[in-house]
C-alpha cells in the first residue's frame, strides 16, 4: 500500500488521481481549501462521480496547502502529487491576473518542503501555458514539443501570470532534483475536459449550453470560434501520468496532449450533432479566448509507450464554414 499526498485534490483533476489510488487500496491525503471558482468540490457532499467518504484510506484535510506545509514535517509519503493552484477558466486568467500569481507563493512554500520532508517521489503539474505565446499564433503555429521550453537558453513569454507561474515551478523542480536530489516528475498538460468538470472551462461550458438550446439555430462560443485547443480527456491525463511517472525522476516534462488542433467552432458543432441538430455557429467577439492555437506534440509521449485514446472526431470543414460573428 502506497502513501499518496494531492494537493488540491478536491479538484476536476485530483478527484480522478484520488478515485485512482483509492480504488488501488492506497492511503490518501487530499488538501485543499476549495478556492472559489476553481472547481474543488467538499467530500462531505460526495463528489459527482464517486463517493470518497466511501474508503477508509481517505483522508481529507480542509486547509490552504500553504498552512498544511507549515505544520506538516513528519511526513513519509511514497508519493506527492502537486495539484494545488489558483486557476479557473479564461475568464479567471485574463480578468483576475494577481489573484492567478498567488500560484508563485503555492508553488514556492511545496518546494521548499518537499526539500525538508524528502518524499520518494513528486509528481508537479505545470501547464500547456508555460509554452512561449510566440508560437501560438495565427502566423506560423506549431506544435509544442517539450524542448520549446529550456532553462538553458532564452525563454519565450509565456500566457500571463499563469503560465508565468508554472513556468517557475518548472524552473523550482530541476533546482529541486540538482540541489536537493529530489525525484520529481513534470506533466505539461494541455485542454483537458471530463464529465464533472466545472463549466468556468469552456468545454463544459459549450455541452450545457448545447443541451440548454437543443433546436435553436445558433450556439454561441466565446472568442472568435477560429482559437484552437488541444483536447484531451482527464482519464486519457490520468492514464499518461500513472504510466510515465516513474520514469522521469530529473525534473523533465512531459505533455499531456493527442496531437490535435480542434476550434471552439468545430468543437461546438460536434456536439450540437450529438445531441441532434444543427446550429450556425456565433462567435462572441467581446469575449476572451486566450492563444490563437495550442497543440501539443506527442512524440515525446509516444516514446515513453503513451497515446491519448479519447478521440473527438471534429467535422472541421462544416464547422469553418458555418461561424457568424456577433
Amino acid at each position: 500500500m502506497k502513501k499518496v499526498l494531492i494537493t488540491g485534490g478536491a479538484g476536476f483533476v485530483g478527484r480522478r488521481f484520488c478515485r485512482r489510488f483509492l480504488e488501488a487500496g492506497d492511503e490518501v491525503h487530499c488538501v485543499d481549501s476549495l478556492v472559489p471558482l476553481t472547481g474543488g468540490i467538499h467530500p462531505g457532499l460526495a463528489w459527482p462521480l464517486f463517493d470518497p467518504r466511501d474508503y477508509k484510506n481517505f483522508h481529507f484535510v480542509y486547509e490552504d496547502c500553504r498552512t498544511y506545509f507549515g505544520r506538516a514535517q513528519a511526513t513519509d509519503f511514497d508519493y506527492v502529487f502537486h495539484l494545488a493552484a489558483v486557476v479557473g477558466g479564461r475568464l479567471m486568467i485574463d480578468q483576475n491576473p494577481l489573484a492567478v500569481a498567488d500560484d508563485l507563493a503555492i508553488d514556492a512554500a511545496y518546494w521548499q518542503w518537499a526539500a525538508a520532508t524528502r518524499p520518494r517521489k513528486t509528481v508537479f503539474f505545470s501547464s500547456s501555458a508555460a509554452y512561449p505565446v510566440s508560437l501560438q499564433r495565427p502566423e506560423g503555429y506549431v506544435l509544442l514539443q517539450e524542448d520549446m521550453i529550456s532553462f538553458e537558453s532564452e525563454i519565450g513569454v509565456p500566457d500571463m501570470t499563469y503560465g508565468w507561474a508554472k513556468l517557475t515551478g518548472e524552473y523550482l523542480a530541476r533546482i529541486a532534483h540538482r540541489k536537493y536530489g529530489l525525484n520529481s516528475v513534470v506533466y505539461r498538460p494541455f485542454s483537458g475536459y471530463g464529465e464533472d468538470q466545472d463549466e468556468t472551462y469552456p468545454f463544459p461550458a459549450i455541452c450545457r449550453r448545447a443541451l440548454r438550446e437543443a433546436g435553436n439555430r445558433e450556439l454561441m462560443v466565446w472568442g472568435s470560434g477560429k482559437q484552437m485547443r488541444d483536447f484531451i480527456h482527464i482519464e486519457d491525463c490520468v492514464d499518461g501520468v500513472l504510466a510515465t511517472m516513474d520514469r522521469i525522476d530529473n525534473g523533465d516534462a512531459l505533455n499531456l496532449s493527442t496531437g490535435r488542433f480542434t476550434s471552439f467552432a468545430e468543437l461546438a458543432v460536434l456536439i450540437a450533432r450529438t445531441v441532434g441538430y444543427e446550429p450556425a455557429v456565433v462567435a462572441l467577439c467581446d469575449k476572451p479566448e486566450g492563444v490563437f492555437a495550442r497543440c501539443g506534440d506527442t512524440s515525446r509521449q509516444a516514446e515513453f509507450g503513451f497515446r491519448a485514446k479519447t478521440s473527438l472526431e471534429p467535422v472541421k470543414r462544416e464547422a469553418r464554414s458555418g461561424i457568424v460573428p456577433s
